[in-house]
């Protein structure tokens, strides 16, 4: 199978489609992410446009939260040399980040743990946290807000969420804006033509 039906380029990162035989080899080992991390969610795309033209100081290190493939993590490490951990509460989406990662020359560092296990003292040594469709059931509303809110009092950059406006992830976006400021900012990609919006808070 030639490699323009197993691979797309999205952003400027190889990525694999499901056909690709690596997919179907970890599949077939047993690896089968069961937390939605099955495939590349839509809000990935709007956080990598929106890093793309952004003129923020590159981060040292940035936490991916609820990784899945690890797209805008590895993104991040190729664009801005930073050290990346990857982070996800299902371990069989592992494989699959570590093989993104191995078609892009990268090298991130994949973390298993809930948003709850992030606590004060590794979010303090993080320049940024990002993190793309994480807040899609009402039951995720808290941890993801308590998150977001350890991450500020603990002394993170920034912290860049998106979505595509579920509205588990407004709810959130409410309460981090009434409680410690910040931006919701509407966003479109131009290629993929993919639409959402942004949480985004300058921790500084």
């Amino acid at each position: 199978m030639s490699q323009n039906l197993t691979l797309r380029t999205l952003a400027g990162l190889h990525v694999p489609y499901a056909r690709h035989p690596a997919v179907r080899r970890l599949k077939r080992q047993g690896h089968l992410p069961s937390i939605h991390g099955t495939k590349l969610w839509g809000a990935s795309h709007i956080l990598i446009d929106f890093l793309s033209k952004d003129l923020a100081d590159p981060p040292r290190s940035i936490i991916d939260v609820g990784c899945g493939w690890g797209l805008a993590g590895i993104w991040c490490a190729k664009a801005y040399g930073a050290e990346v951990a990857a982070v996800d509460a299902d371990p069989n989406v592992m494989p699959f980040l570590q093989l993104v990662a191995d078609l892009n020359d990268t090298t991130v560092t994949s973390v298993v743990a809930h948003f709850e296990d992030l606590q004060e003292d590794l979010l303090a040594s993080t320049d940024w946290l990002i993190a793309a469709d994480i807040c899609f059931w009402d039951e995720l509303i808290e941890p993801v807000t308590d998150m977001i809110a350890r991450a500020i009092e603990s002394g993170t950059r920034r912290i860049i969420i998106a979505d595509p406006q579920r509205a588990p992830f407004l709810c959130v976006a409410e309460t981090i804006l009434q409680e410690y400021g910040g931006e919701l900012i509407e966003w479109r990609t131009d290629n993929t033509r993919t639409a959402g919006a942004l949480l985004v808070i300058e921790n500084h």
